[in-house]
């Protein structure tokens, strides 16, 4: 019969006990840990909410963290209404005006230009008989009306040359003045003082022979009868007989 020695069997004992206590320690431990963990304050997750009062927060965000904001309005308080910006600035139609209408002066000034020198030729060219020698020789002593548009019909085609009063060229009152002097009549380079020299007429009895003469005192010519006009019209044109265009006219007998 075989025998166990008795001191393996005391060995034994030690080892599982000590194996069994590790477990339990680590159980043990498991648990606190778990049971700790459970029991950590809710502000631990929340740090911002409940700082130690030593860390400095500011106030803005203390309200934000901690308070609701609200902002009351005054009902009679206006809204305020945002205006757009203005500018100025020049338009494309403006600049093309301006250029346009400094294109127009310029035109202007040398018409003008042209007409000064056209005016100084036509007093060194012209070499017949002028409105002072006429009236101090008169070709046609006899006064007739129908007379008067003869001699004046031989003018069409003369050129209106702003304050000439010779064949060379006309204005309007300068071509009255012209033919008149040729019946000794004397009168004034003026429409408004040829209109205050002469009788005024209806046009019922105005005859080709008579002045017509436009009540703003701008124009006048010698009547052709029919409701027509012989007279010099403006820059451009030439003595020439036409329909009177407008009724603000009235009619003036000269020689009587």
């Amino acid at each position: 019969m075989q025998h166990r020695s008795s001191a393996a069997r005391p060995a034994a004992k030690p080892r599982a006990a000590r194996i069994k206590g590790v477990i339990n320690v680590a159980v043990m431990t498991f648990a606190f840990g778990l049971i700790a963990t459970l029991s950590i304050p809710s502000y631990a997750f929340d740090p911002a909410a409940y700082a130690d009062p030593q860390i400095d927060y500011s106030e803005a965000q203390l309200l934000k963290d901690t308070q609701s904001q609200s902002v009351d309005v005054d009902a009679a308080a206006l809204a305020t209404v945002a205006n757009r910006d203005t500018m100025n600035a020049t338009t494309v139609d403006e600049l093309n005006a301006t250029k346009a209408a400094a294109a127009a002066k310029a035109a202007a000034d040398a018409a003008a230009e042209a007409l000064r020198a056209s005016i100084a030729a036509n007093k060194t060219s012209y070499t017949g008989p002028s409105v002072s020698e006429f009236l101090a020789n008169p070709p046609y002593p006899s006064f007739s009306l129908a007379q008067v548009y003869s001699v004046g019909l031989q003018y069409q085609g003369v050129p209106y040359v702003y304050g000439g009063s010779t064949p060379a060229g006309f204005d309007c009152s300068g071509f009255v003045m012209y033919v008149y002097a040729q019946f000794g009549i004397s009168l004034p380079h003026s429409v408004v003082s040829q209109d205050a020299i002469g009788t005024t007429i209806s046009e019922a009895d105005a005859q080709p022979g008579d002045l017509v003469v436009f009540n703003d005192g701008s124009h006048d010519g010698i009547y052709a009868g029919g409701g027509n006009i012989l007279h010099a019209p403006y820059a451009g044109a030439s003595v020439r007989v036409q329909p009177i265009w407008t009724s603000s006219v009235h009619f003036v007998r000269l020689g009587i």
